[in-house]
């Protein structure tokens, strides 16, 4: 066990970390699929005449569409969109991400996921996409690694990130204590979900941020790749 897993429990005042289950994010941290979805994001909203950087796509990445575009509505404009203006818009980004061929792994992600597994591991995904064919993706891209049940999307969600509620949804669903789960996470607003659910939070920047983003939103650890996290995960746990 290592220094900051040992500072978390005594800082949660946690009895122990037996760890049972990991959460992984989607996008960014098993697809590299978030530069397709901050091009379309920039794309959209620009069109809509909202100033919206590809920088600020990946600082909003795990919120919900909804949640996105009424943020930059309240920021730019001081009050929220509607109810038909946000889905023209959230139909004009979905359209233009899917003009991009299919996001591939993120490096080393397979890996690291067959070697939690072979450990017995629970393997969730905790994700804001509204995919309907989620578990298929995952299925083909990832065999015999994520089961049905184990996953908790847009449509579980009120909130969404950063609000906790994601990753105690995870942890109801998991069966399993605060001290008893890592979640694996790319965006600061996932991270902010993570740690606000009580959770030992290994932030990996596989984006353009820079790691600060990460580390004030609370990440116990971060890493620059999957590798890196592979050969670390001994050590930590």
């Amino acid at each position: 066990m290592n220094l900051e897993l040992k500072n978390f429990i005594a800082e949660k005042n946690y009895p122990t970390f037996d760890l049972k289950a990991a959460f992984f994010d989607m996008d960014g941290i098993l697809f590299d699929s978030m530069p397709y979805h901050a091009q379309a994001w920039v794309k959209a909203m620009n069109e809509f005449g909202l100033e919206f950087s590809l920088y600020d796509a990946y600082l909003n990445e795990g919120r919900t569409g909804d949640s996105t575009i009424d943020e930059l509505f309240v920021k730019q404009y001081g009050y929220v969109s509607d109810a038909a203006e946000r889905q023209k818009m959230y139909d004009l980004k979905s359209q233009y991400f899917n003009e991009f061929p299919a996001p591939k792994q993120i490096p080393n992600v397979f890996e690291l996921l067959k070697m939690l597994k072979n450990k017995g591991l629970q393997i969730f995904v905790v994700t804001g996409s509204a995919q309907v064919s989620l578990l298929e993706t995952l299925d083909k891209n990832f065999p015999n690694i994520f089961e049905k049940g184990k996953m908790v999307t847009a449509f579980d969600c009120k909130i969404g990130k950063p609000d906790p509620e994601p990753y105690l949804m995870a942890l109801a669903k998991a069966g399993v204590e605060k001290w008893q789960a890592v979640v694996v996470e790319n965006a600061p607003l996932g991270v902010h979900s993570a740690v606000a659910a009580g959770l030992f939070t290994i932030g990996v920047n596989t984006g353009i941020l820079k790691p600060e983003e990460l580390k004030k939103k609370g990440a116990n650890m971060i890493f620059k790749n999957m590798r890196e996290v592979i050969e670390s995960w001994k050590k930590i746990f």
